[in-house]
């Protein structure tokens, strides 16, 4: 059997995932990363992107809006701001994840919010407008 690792994956709303992985590619707001068992321990923000598990069991996908990855080795852990399983994704709930990113760009801007805070803005709608067309729903 292939080394694994534990792997838990939590939103605000529900504990998505508990199980043992193989592999984990993590959207990374650095940049993509795959953990496997004996990674280094690593912190790591997330972008909007599509978290890939691979596991004993067999693979899945869910789609995360942002949140922090700790990996310590022997486990992976991730909370996430928003997650939601590839197999329940909608057309109309990444349109909808889209418009709030849009509404937060478009008030950041009105608002007159500090230069850095615009431009989280503008990143979060260009990650989530990517990650709409990327999508195959």
């Amino acid at each position: 059997m292939a080394q694994t690792m534990q792997f838990d994956l939590v939103s605000p709303e529900r504990a998505l995932a508990s199980l043992q992985a193989s592999a984990v590619q993590i959207p990374g707001a650095e940049g993509d990363m795959t953990a496997m068992p004996s990674h280094a321990p690593t912190i790591t923000t997330l972008r909007p992107g599509v978290l890939k598990v691979e596991s004993p069991e067999g693979n899945s996908e869910y789609l995360v809006t942002g949140g922090f990855a700790e990996i310590a080795g022997d486990s992976l852990s991730v909370l996430a701001e928003r997650a939601i399983p590839m197999t329940e994704m909608t057309r109309d709930q990444m349109n909808a994840l889209i418009e709030e990113a849009r509404e937060m760009y478009k008030t950041a801007k009105e608002e007159d919010q500090p230069h850095g805070l615009v431009e989280d803005a503008a990143k979060l709608l260009a990650d989530m407008e990517a990650l709409g067309t990327h999508m195959s729903l």
